[in-house]
């Protein structure tokens, strides 16, 4: 897969001169500001003067890229000139019309401006996009950014106002497809050995009519999630999904998100491992929510993309790390794993620690390896020994463009060799513990801290019920909350919060630590004060400074001797959750 340049909010492009087309004009950029005006349909935003803006109604063919910063205004057309596949992302909108078209792309989380305005504060981030249907503009807008930009996105939206030009259109209900097309048929990509393609952008119905009618391809990789997703998806829909497979396609669905903390690409993972696990369960969550919403069962494998990188001890520690907190927490949710990387990088340091305790393996690899061999041979990457029951896809081919039908998409080749198989089962002895916040839970959360919560409870002898975990907080785990509270005498409300989750994370033994102690009372210690002290520090299960500095922390803000040793009296302070 492509990788974008990396490219700062603020610096892609100079600014472009006045523009009217469709309904649409653009201010010369303001000097003193560094902005410039927008204007679509009566809905006018100020946007930084470096952001191109692309009007489909003049550019049809234009693929909606957040590898740079940009505006797009009007429909994405039918075909579009996407690149093969792109990772990385900075920011962008897309602002069009609000009809039975950009209403298939709504869900429960779009949120309506207010009536007279075109803004929506409160509107909700999912899978780092927010979309807002403007109705007094008759607009439909949606935002991409990453976790750095998020803010910058956010002022961009907030500057919106409606001109004198401004009509109301009422948001259309989305259009209803038939039954068979609100689900994938069956866990992705199933039962298939043959060829398959992936590209940036999911094609558009008559694209994927015509391939699967003249083309050798019955498989296509689709980018479900993730903050590194370059590309635009207007075609992607749970009615897309449903329709696809209906036909005969198998779906290989792609989360691209943190990278190796030696990737020469920004939004990296923890070099710390266990830090890593973290983020990789963290990824899984939503990886896991985007293919629900989308219709992709469980059982289906969702990939995991880690570009290429140089790989050293720590870096592949760290990789696999995350890999094992993506494997541990998707098998949770009824979903298999899988990652897609470099068969020279990522996939070859899986392969050296397939057998490896330490770490939890994943369940089908998807290496590239550009040697246009149609077939699932790995080389001297991977032995044949691992990952031997039709769990392997190789990328055996890059960056090409092919026509069928008169249809053109830019590719990447692919040969699967996969079948369906059972994940692995969620229980407390694979939960994760670690987590870099530990945020409040109660009735009606749902997701990976609930489980969390749930296994500590019955560590402590107050079981929230048969089958824990579930990631559910319901009654019986409310129940149980008020048990462990009452017992260590905090106020018995139920809700999960700092006191009871420093509480609950330092039950156990109270060795004496200090400054060169290690193992899994220090690993309880540091979990325990990233919950009592609101920041996060450091979980490796190892007693350095940064770990004595927050010891001494927690004891002065508590009234006792700060001497960065954790001895009987501060263990007593955390496990009454104080």
């Amino acid at each position: 897969m492509h990788v974008a340049p990396v490219r700062p909010l603020y610096a892609w492009m100079t600014a472009l001169a006045v523009m009217a087309a469709g309904g649409m004009t653009v201010s010369s950029a303001q000097a003193d500001s560094g902005t410039r005006t927008v204007v679509y349909h009566g809905y006018q935003v100020e946007i930084p003067q470096t952001w191109q803006v692309i009007d489909f109604a003049e550019h049809p063919r234009s693929c909606v890229r957040f590898d740079r910063p940009a505006v797009y205004l009007g429909h994405p057309g039918d075909q579009t000139d996407c690149p093969a596949s792109l990772v990385g992302r900075t920011a962008g909108l897309v602002v069009e019309p609000l009809d039975a078209t950009s209403a298939a792309r709504t869900d429960d989380l779009t949120a309506r401006a207010r009536p007279g305005t075109a803004t929506a504060p409160t509107a909700p981030s999912r899978n780092d996009h927010t979309q807002v249907a403007v109705e007094d503009a008759g607009v439909l807008v949606t935002a991409a950014h990453t976790p750095a930009t998020a803010v910058d996105v956010r002022r961009v939206l907030d500057s919106a106002t409606l001109t004198d030009a401004a009509r109301h259109v009422p948001l259309p209900p989305a259009p209803q497809p038939p039954q068979h097309a609100l689900a994938a048929t069956g866990p992705q990509p199933g039962n298939f050995t043959g060829k398959g393609f992936d590209t940036c952008a999911a094609p558009s119905q008559s694209t994927m009519d015509t391939w699967l009618a003249r083309s050798p391809y019955r498989a296509v990789g689709i980018y479900i999630s993730g903050a590194s997703r370059a590309c635009g998806q207007p075609h992607l829909t749970p009615a897309w999904v449903g329709n696809q497979t209906a036909k005969g396609w198998h779906l290989i669905p792609i989360d691209v998100g943190r990278q190796a903390p030696c990737s020469p690409l920004g939004n990296k993972m923890s070099n710390n491992p266990g830090t890593a696990r973290t983020q990789g369960s963290e990824a899984a969550d939503a990886a896991a929510g985007a293919a629900r919403t989308l219709g992709i069962p469980a059982g289906s494998v969702l990939y995991s993309d880690i570009e290429g990188y140089a790989s050293t001890a720590s870096c592949k520690a760290a990789v696999l790390s995350f890999l094992s907190g993506w494997t541990t927490r998707l098998h949770g949710k009824g979903y298999l794993s899988g990652v897609y990387s470099s068969a020279a990088s990522g996939v070859k340091d899986a392969a050296a620690e397939y057998d490896n305790p330490a770490y939890t393996r994943v369940d089908h690899i998807w290496f590239a390896w550009w040697n246009d061999s149609a077939n699932t041979k790995a080389g001297s990457y991977v032995p044949s020994t691992a990952w031997p029951n039709h769990q392997r896809i190789h990328q055996y081919a890059g960056n090409v463009s092919e026509t069928w039908g008169g249809a053109t998409i830019s590719i990447d080749r692919n040969y699967l060799n996969v079948a369906e198989s059972t994940p692995g089962t969620g229980t407390c002895a694979s939960t994760n513990l670690n987590s870099i916040t530990y945020s409040t839970v109660s009735a009606g959360s749902h997701g990976g801290l609930v489980d969390t919560a749930q296994c500590l409870l019955e560590r402590a002898g107050h079981t929230p019920g048969p089958n824990t975990p579930t990631g559910t907080f319901d009654a019986a785990t409310e129940a149980a909350a008020k048990s462990f509270q009452s017992n260590r005498g905090i106020t018995a409300d139920g809700v999960i919060g700092a006191k009871t989750w420093t509480a609950l994370l330092s039950q156990g033994a109270t060795p004496t630590l200090r400054t060169g102690s290690n193992g899994e009372a220090v690993t309880r210690l540091q979990r325990s004060l990233t919950a009592a002290l609101g920041r996060t520090v450091g979980i490796d299960g190892t007693f350095g400074p940064a770990t004595e500095q927050a010891a001494r922390d927690y004891q002065t803000s508590r009234g006792l001797g700060p001497d960065g040793i954790v001895g009987p009296g501060t263990w007593s302070a955390l496990q009454a959750g104080k």
